[in-house]
């Protein structure tokens, strides 16, 4: 039974995005017997609607209303209108990660005193570590079935891992594996094992890959106590005369603007649509946007020090073929200064299909050198860099002068690296064409960051309300009732892919929401 909420009933929590926050926030809260509306600005699609073929898939999945960027990083300049490439669908970018699922490290939840100060940067320790979190890894790695974790084996190596494997094994690397991922290696919570298709990013067909659009969503759908309405754009956070959150307004699928009522909100629209969010729903009592007594809203935007690298040889790779990313180096992921920065990275197996390669590799550089590369495709291989970038206060969301569809000022992003982003960036582009001349790359290619990224901080998690906006549960400093549940908490970012650690986060948020609701404090 779908259960169906009046827009007058004041006893809901209202979740604002459907993903790996907000998504699984709402399934874990349902299974708790609290009643939720999860508001999401996207549609539906399931498994037997995914398209396998990049553009059209994009035009199926991919936020494409307008942002806007400034800031000196590449982005800004080779794809203006799309800073991120984040899903607006129930389940939201859930459906087009690549299913990486890994633990911060211990020294990465300290940021500030693993590193020390650094110059230019807005470092902060979390107000949560590594012990208090491992109890909800635990519990976030069985839902999503993570490989090599548990009993649970890994998947196999495709060539494109095959290629890196054996390269980076040649440099000395010892962490090589096809990764921890949230894509079933065998049968496991009714999904079916990986069938090795390789549109991970255009959502997974078969359903192996964890998405909240298809595990989490329904699960909750059928508790009764949750109520997902998909086309509804959220335009403001309204409150009363105490501060107190109060509900939401929303546009509904056919344009009109409705008023849901709300005991608690829980914003999870990623980290430009929910300072987007705290932005636009400024009121007299709060003249700078809800939440943001601090100025922290939209700040220290951390999108991980991203780029690639792909390499021809001599015979084919079809790297295309297999899991897109199941495919791990780690000995970079640590903190060791002599390198020349702060922090770590991983390097990651990653394939491109034709349209995005020839869109991404070396954006607006046409002529022969690029044509070539296109041309040798069948023996490209390819991997990605994934790093921990500095926050930085001057990288944030701010409103833009821009209106989307609804009138609503969009997202501006402003982004510029940071020194250290560069360093670590270019380290890993000789250590990724190191590892593909060790096995007899004729040609390697550095690749500039494109959209495709992780977008983290924005609405920062702080133990003093000054330094951030919301405190070690989510619930911002400046309103008890109002919370965050999505990567835009992130304290700073770490050198690993997001998702695993905002489901963790859900999981222990819904239970400290569940705990605070019985006990009438919020």
């Amino acid at each position: 039974m779908v259960a169906k909420f009046e827009l007058t009933d004041d006893s809901v929590v209202v979740v604002i995005g459907t993903g790996a926050g907000g998504g699984v926030l709402s399934n874990e809260l349902a299974q708790k017997g609290v009643k939720v509306v999860a508001l999401e600005a996207g549609g539906r699609y399931l498994p037997e609607d995914y398209i396998n073929d990049e553009w059209e898939s994009f035009g199926q999945l991919a936020w494409t209303d307008p942002r806007t960027t400034s800031g000196d990083w590449r982005v800004a300049k080779d794809f203006s209108g799309l800073p991120a490439w984040i899903v607006k669908a129930v389940g939201g970018t859930t459906t087009h990660w690549a299913g990486a699922s890994i633990r911060f490290q211990e020294h990465e939840w300290k940021a500030l005193t693993s590193y020390g100060p650094v110059d230019g940067a807005n470092l902060l320790d979390w107000p949560i570590d590594a012990a208090e979190m491992a109890p909800w890894y635990e519990k976030a790695e069985a839902k999503l079935g993570v490989t090599r974790t548990g009993d649970r084996a890994g998947l196999p190596g495709n060539n494109n891992f095959k290629v890196f494997e054996k390269g980076a094994r040649a440099l000395g690397y010892k962490e090589v594996h096809t990764g921890r991922m949230a894509i079933n290696s065998a049968d496991y919570d009714d999904r079916m094992a990986c069938q090795q298709t390789g549109f991970c990013f255009q959502g997974c067909k078969w359903g192996a890959k964890w998405s909240a659009a298809y595990t989490d969503i329904p699960r909750g759908e059928a508790t009764g106590n949750l109520e997902v309405r998909d086309h509804a754009h959220v335009a403001r956070i309204l409150h009363d005369d105490s501060g107190k959150v109060t509900g939401v307004e929303y546009f509904d699928k056919d344009g009109n603007l409705q008023m849901q009522k709300a005991r608690i909100v829980c914003v999870a629209g990623n980290s430009f649509e929910s300072p987007r969010l705290l932005l636009n729903s400024a009121s007299s009592m709060f003249p700078n946007g809800l939440a943001n007594s601090s100025d922290q809203v939209g700040r220290n935007y951390m999108r991980h020090t991203t780029g690639s690298v792909y390499a021809v040889f001599d015979k084919p790779v079809r790297m295309w073929r297999g899991t897109t990313m199941a495919g791990i180096v780690q000995d970079e992921a640590r903190h060791d200064p002599s390198r020349g920065f702060v922090g770590g990275y991983e390097l990651e197996t990653l394939s491109l299909g034709l349209p995005f390669m020839a869109a991404f590799l070396n954006p607006g550089g046409w002529g022969r050198s690029f044509t070539t590369a296109l041309d040798s495709y069948e023996t490209m291989a390819g991997m990605w860099i994934v790093g921990e970038d500095m926050p930085q206060a001057t990288n944030r969301v701010t409103l833009s002068d821009v209106k989307d569809q609804w009138g609503l000022p969009v997202a501006n992003v402003n982004f510029s690296d940071h020194p250290n982003d560069i360093a670590m960036r270019n380290h890993a582009y000789k250590q990724g064409q190191a590892i593909y001349e060790a096995v007899g790359a004729t040609r390697t290619f550095p690749t500039p960051p494109y959209p495709s990224t992780h977008n983290l901080g924005t609405n920062r998690m702080s133990e003093k309300p000054e330094d951030g906006v919301v405190n070690k549960w989510g619930q911002t400093h400046d309103i008890a009732n109002l919370f965050v549940s999505d990567g835009s908490q992130f304290t700073t970012g770490a050198a690993e892919n997001p998702t695993l650690t905002i489901v963790a986060l859900a999981i222990r948020q819904a239970d400290h929401i569940a705990s605070e609701m019985a006990a009438g404090s919020i």
